[in-house]
């Protein structure tokens, strides 16, 4: 029999353990009968359990233990105990692969997808998924928690990453990475068209001093670390440019918050000030255009499209290539469309 007192009702706070999207095909089914399905560790009495004090929450409303999932709910399981940084639940979370060798992995991550459990994003990761779907991935020296990763691209970033499945591996990759000799190659779709159409911006940036959410630029280099970025554009819209960048070190952030401090914030990006109209005029047929286009892709454009570097086995220089994902070419057709005709 399932015993309430295993979750304090005291508890004045909640953290968030999962949250789960229910697959769009997916046929009704109990919720309690849907969560034990997903999490290994956890009995069906200790879930019915947490359902009926409110700890699972479907679309922001509580429910019973017999209510019957329908497609793309999204479930919330906050208990009162904070998750433990190193803790992964395994999820059996489908991976887009590129390429698998028995010592590595490319995967090209979806936009939205977090790459680590962390802070309100303790599920649903990119590492929940490779822990579900390989067993017994290194991990790096002071971060545990994170089997398997190397480096990692932000939640609303699409593009490729590397994962690394043996110790040789990764300690291989890790010190390509700290050598900043892997190719990063990212395309971004920006505001505006900068003077010099190929450059290099080399401006340190760090957390800002105000917001320790944002990373910003320290000009003057008395704050924040090295970071230099190439970037090359590929297209003109007018209103906005398509952009190459290449990446020669590899901080939070670093690309948009560029970006941001040359005057041309990343198309979408509500961080950095993108998510509105920079450049044109506010009459109301563009601005309903620009509208659209966020609509179709809400979040920043930026793609992690290619990805080199030495294999840490053969020695030989590899590189691996993504399209963009659906969303950014629409936004780049829409473009392209509008400049032509209007």
């Amino acid at each position: 029999m399932y015993e309430e007192e295993t979750f304090d009702q005291e508890s004045d706070e909640l953290f968030e353990h999962h949250r789960i999207k229910v697959d769009p095909g997916q046929k009704a089914l109990r919720i309690d009968k849907y969560i034990f399905d997903r999490l290994p560790n956890a009995s069906r009495s200790k879930i019915q359990g947490a359902i009926k004090l409110g700890f699972v929450m479907v679309n922001d409303l509580e429910v019973k233990p017999n209510y019957k999932i329908r497609p793309n709910d999204e479930i919330i399981i906050s208990l009162p105990e904070p998750p433990r940084d190193n803790e992964v639940v395994p999820e059996d979370i489908p991976l887009n692969i590129v390429f698998e060798d028995d010592h590595l992995l490319i995967v090209n991550k979806p936009a939205g997808m977090v790459v680590h459990p962390a802070f309100q994003n303790w599920s649903g990761t990119l590492v929940n998924a490779l822990a579900y779907h390989f067993t017994k991935l290194p991990e790096m020296k002071n971060n545990e928690g994170r089997p398997g990763l190397v480096h990692r691209i932000d939640k609303d970033t699409s593009g490729l990453l590397v994962i690394a499945k043996t110790e040789m591996a990764m300690t291989a990759l890790a010190k390509q990475f700290f050598d900043h000799s892997i190719e990063r190659t990212y395309w971004a779709l920006i505001w505006g068209e900068p003077e010099e159409l190929k450059g290099t911006i080399n401006v340190h940036v760090g957390r800002s001093m105000k917001d320790r959410r944002l990373t910003v630029a320290f000009p003057e280099g008395d704050f924040g670390r090295h970071a230099i970025t190439h970037y090359e554009v590929i297209k003109n819209f007018r209103y906005v440019s398509l952009v190459k960048c290449n990446l020669e070190t590899g901080r939070t952030h670093q690309i948009r918050a560029h970006m941001k401090y040359i005057g041309h914030p990343l198309f979408g990006d509500t961080t950095y000030g993108g998510d509105k109209v920079l450049k044109g005029t506010q009459f109301s047929k563009y601005k309903s255009f620009v509208d659209n286009c966020f609509k179709i892709m809400p979040r920043q454009a930026l793609h992690a499209k290619s990805l080199g570097f030495v294999h840490p086995i053969s020695k030989e220089f590899v590189q691996f290539e993504s399209e963009l994902p659906e969303d950014f070419m629409e936004v780049l057709e829409k473009w392209d469309h509008y400049v032509q005709y209007n």
